[in-house]
């Protein structure tokens, strides 16, 4: 079995167990993340994006490939893993005057945060309802639009709603992520991690500085753990769909997406 087959194994038994299991919170996931699944996180991690704050690229961490992952996961597993902070630039957002804050991991964090990414996405997109197509595998805006139109003609009118969150990363609560989290995942080493990303720090015009509140655009954990959040919201949307249905108005059709 190569490394693919081996995670994607690893990852379809999680997701059935995820799915057999709807209440349950996972207490033992870390021990999936091991050499082979770190290697295939770092085949799918970008080798062209931004540096982050140790300026190492892509090819200077694949000159010492082995050595560097098995550093990573053994810091990972023993709990002596240290989140280097994230570097902050800004970019223009479409259309608008304003600046979207980005952030930029190191290589090696990109590395980590997607191999946790993959290890808790079986699980959290059993909980998802199908209207969500915001950073889901094999989902893209595109799909979403698809929907959305198949909707609408078999609708004799209907609403669209279009509503954008203003900041929402950078003002989310850690202790509302927290607790979204351990509904699913109680796995010590998992929690530890993301905590230690959390709590990392933002370097910015040379200087870190620690917020208490937002996380990073840009890091691969944070788009699924975000997206797994606003199933709440989603939630109280179908509430108002249900009774929306009750009275003679046009069916409407809920659709989440992070574009």
């Amino acid at each position: 079995m190569n490394t693919e087959e081996y995670v994607s194994t690893k990852m379809e038994q999680i997701a059935i167990n995820a799915k057999r299991l709807p209440e349950v919170s996972f207490t033992s996931l870390a021990h999936h993340i091991d050499l082979r699944w770190l290697y295939e996180a770092c085949k799918a991690t970008r080798k062209d994006g931004a540096l982050g704050v140790d300026g190492q690229s892509a090819e200077e961490y694949a000159g010492h490939l082995r050595e560097n992952l098995e550093r990573l996961e053994d810091g990972f597993k023993s709990g002596r893993y240290k989140a280097p902070p994230v570097k902050r630039v800004c970019i223009p957002k479409d259309g608008k005057k304003e600046l979207r804050p980005l952030g930029l991991p190191t290589y090696g964090d990109k590395i980590l945060q997607r191999a946790v990414k993959w290890v808790i996405e079986p699980i959290y997109e059993q909980d998802f309802y199908d209207c969500s197509y915001g950073f889901r595998p094999n989902r893209s805006a595109h799909g979403a639009l698809e929907a959305l139109e198949k909707g609408l003609m078999n609708m004799d009118g209907g609403w669209v709603i279009d509503l954008d969150i203003r900041k929402y990363f950078d003002t989310i609560q850690w202790s509302e992520l927290a607790e979204v989290l351990k509904r699913r995942v109680s796995d010590g080493v998992i929690v530890r991690t993301i905590g230690k990303w959390m709590n990392a720090g933002i370097m910015e015009d040379g200087a870190v500085r620690y917020p208490g509140e937002g996380t990073p655009q840009g890091g691969a954990i944070w788009k699924k753990w975000l997206n797994r959040r606003s199933r709440k919201r989603n939630f109280y949307w179908a509430k108002m769909s249900a009774l929306l249905k009750m009275h003679p108005l046009p069916r409407p059709r809920i659709m989440h997406s992070f574009a």
